[in-house]
């Protein structure tokens, strides 16, 4: 004992000694006889200075006045995940999916009709321009069952204060459990902003391609199937569509023999120059900085977009499709195909005035827009054109307690003649207690998308002259620490819908559609938490929208932060909605249309999930669609529950993956 007191009194006093070596005045490496001593002949040990790995880092949406933080919690997996817990897909990461809350499509003007596979799509709106102190990179990697895989990457940075650059990329690549199910999606973003040295000048611009191959198999033939003891490998189970291929798990093999393809790319170039008050800061002898307080900006936007829609079936089965489709197939060549290419250029000039010249976010836009459209069908080349103009008032007060927002835009003649837009919303901060109020007013008149019009390639039914939609949407919503309400009430008028496979038709009544949410953090003990949250709509037997009466997710979870820097999320997860005729999905046209033969009547989807992360690294571990379990025929997990009729979702699913933040 007396041997470890005395080493350790040593060591104290060699330390004293030699951090009282070097006097206070004399410079590093050198000794104080005044000979020079090179620093490689030293050894020292240098505290880590954890101030060389912090980032100050935000971002703003296209047109977006606040700035964001970047989230890193992981207690939801929407977070990594390219499927919203709110749809329900196809069976595998990639297929076509369906909202499970109501919310229909109220974007005035153009529209192609194909939005089944949006949510793995890049778009303009869901870009993010950044702005970061240190360059920014994230990478992300997960493999699930059936060999499915999906890469995402991130990489932004500030060359110079007032320059950002960066480019985002995802891959999904799925080859799917039952039979002509692959998917593979590549989605690559590159965006940029600018602003001049005096402040005037600024630019953004957005470069964004997607990338949608999707095998469809129209669903397996008899449901029966999925508890036959022979047919737990579920690519044994004849389907509808494609059911002549051979079933490849290859992930890489990325050819769409029975499916859609889907490609589309987007160019945005916004820039504008400021007329206003000029300031400027000394900070020293040397350094000044240039401030600018804008009065009047002109704006200008540029947007050119293609889109490129593709069914095709190589082998395809002529008696289903003229029960589908009610179209033939040559017996001599039996490949069924339909497409269409679309081509859209848009320049836009609005003027920007600001009351307030301190306060930027608020401000008086108007603007007018030309579009022209080029579509390539089957029958034909048509040319289009849309004259729009557009206004917004906005004033985020520099408080920072009313946010109000009033824009709109009234489509004068083209293509789209009459089409309109009316949006308005109003939110408060209370205070800390009662958190946020917001209320907001929408009312669109839209034209109907284009497939149902009958000079589109994917129109089987008869020639129409459908009218206009009108949808009107109102509610509010509080968000305070207690807890998250919402209500929203939809009025539609002249509903346009696929009456089955193939078929539009248009529900010439008034829908009226109530939707009523809640979401609940409880904490039930230290580090056991439940998040709650269900929504409840309501909306006429008779009309053409199937949506289930409750929808709620749930979960409890062991969550803290641990050994200092590891935080861990892990527990249950139960997704559940109420029995519904939940629609039909017509592949080749890629729309979810209404039935009332067949209720789907799910059990919840339990999964055990275990989610962490240790400074920038995190990783998530879940076992996925526990109710599945079943002991028919032996133990399996075969209790299969439905998406859509006649299309089971997977059985026993394991999916791992990890996320890397980087500072560079």
């Amino acid at each position: 004992m007396k041997k470890i007191n005395f080493f350790t009194c040593f060591m104290l006093c060699l330390q004293i000694v030699c951090a009282q070596g070097i006097p206070r005045n004399t410079p590093r490496g050198t000794v104080s006889g005044g000979q020079q001593k090179s620093r490689k002949d030293t050894i020292g040990f240098e505290h880590r200075d954890d101030a060389k790995d912090s980032i100050n880092i935000s971002f703003r949406y296209l047109d977006s006045t606040s700035r964001s933080r970047l989230d890193s919690s992981i207690n939801d997996f929407d977070k990594y995940y390219s499927v919203p817990s709110t749809y329900q897909y196809l069976g595998n990461n990639g297929a076509a999916a369906v909202q499970l809350i109501f919310s229909p499509n109220m974007k005035p003007g153009w529209d192609a009709g194909f939005h089944a596979f949006d949510i793995y799509r890049f778009t303009s709106a869901n870009s993010r321009f950044s702005k970061t102190t240190r360059p920014f990179s994230m990478l992300s990697y997960q493999l699930a069952s059936g060999k499915e895989q999906m890469i995402k990457a991130m990489h932004t940075q500030n060359p110079k204060p007032n320059l950002n650059l960066g480019f985002d990329y995802r891959l999904i690549s799925a080859p799917g459990l039952f039979l002509t199910q692959n998917n593979s999606h590549n989605n690559v973003r590159f965006f940029g902003n600018y602003q001049g040295n005096r402040k005037r000048y600024s630019a953004s611009f957005l470069i964004i391609s997607n990338v949608i191959r999707a095998s469809e198999n129209g669903g397996i033939k008899n449901d029966s199937s999925l508890l036959d003891p022979n047919k737990k490998a579920r690519y044994s189970i004849d389907v509808n569509l494609g059911n002549a291929s051979v079933f490849n798990s290859n992930p890489f093999a990325t050819k769409v023999r029975t499916g859609n393809e889907y490609k589309d790319f987007t160019f945005l170039y916004r820039h504008g120059y400021d007329v206003g008050k000029r300031d400027s800061l000394q900070i020293n002898d040397s350094t000044t900085e240039f401030l600018f307080y804008p009065k009047l900006r002109f704006q200008h936007t540029l947007t050119y977009s293609t889109y490129r829609y593709n069914f095709k079936d190589v082998a395809a089965d002529s008696s289903l499709y003229a029960t589908w489709y009610n179209v033939p197939v040559n017996p001599l060549n039996d490949t069924f195909s339909r497409g269409e290419k679309w081509k859209v250029l848009s320049n836009d000039l609005s003027l920007v005035q600001f009351p307030d010249t301190k306060n930027a976010a608020q401000y008086f836009l108007a603007g007018a827009t030309l579009q022209t459209i080029k579509g390539e069908f089957r029958k034909g080349t048509s040319n289009f054109f849309n004259t729009i103009i557009h206004g917004e008032y906005r004033n985020r007060t520099r408080n920072k307690l009313w946010d109000v927002i009033l824009k709109g835009e009234f489509y004068l003649n083209g293509l789209n003649s009459g089409d309109y837009s009316a949006y308005g919303t109003l939110s408060r901060y209370l205070n800390k207690k009662f958190g946020n109020i917001n209320l907001f007013f929408n009312n669109v008149n839209r034209t109907p998308s284009f497939i149902f019009d009958n000079r589109s390639s994917f129109h089987f039914g008869a020639t129409n002259n459908y009218k206009k939609e009108n949808i009107t949407s109102f509610g509010g919503k509080a968000i305070n620490p207690f807890v998250q309400l919402s209500f929203t009430n939809y009025i539609i008028t002249n509903y346009t819908f696929f009456r089955n496979y193939y078929q539009t038709d248009q529900y010439n009544k008034i829908i009226n559609l109530v939707q009523i949410a809640a979401l609940k953090k409880l904490r039930l003990a230290k580090h056991i938490n439940l998040y709650s949250e269900a929504t409840v709509q309501k909306t006429d037997n008779n009309a053409p929208i199937r949506i289930p009466l409750v929808f709620t997710r749930n979960r409890l979870a062991f969550e803290g932060n641990f050994y200092r820097n590891l935080m861990i999320s892990t527990g249950l997860e139960i997704r559940y909605y109420t029995p519904y005729k939940a629609s039909n999905y017509s592949p080749v046209v890629s729309q979810f249309v209404p039935q009332d033969t067949m209720t789907v009547k799910n059990l919840p989807d339990v999964s055990a999930f275990l989610h962490f992360r240790i400074k920038g690294f995190a990783g998530y571990f879940r076992a996925e669609n526990l109710n599945t379990a079943s002991l028919k025929n032996g133990f399996g997990f075969v209790n299969n529950n439905f998406a859509a009729p006649h299309y089971p979702t997977p059985g026993l699913l394991i999916r791992f993956g990890i996320q890397w933040w980087f500072v560079n």
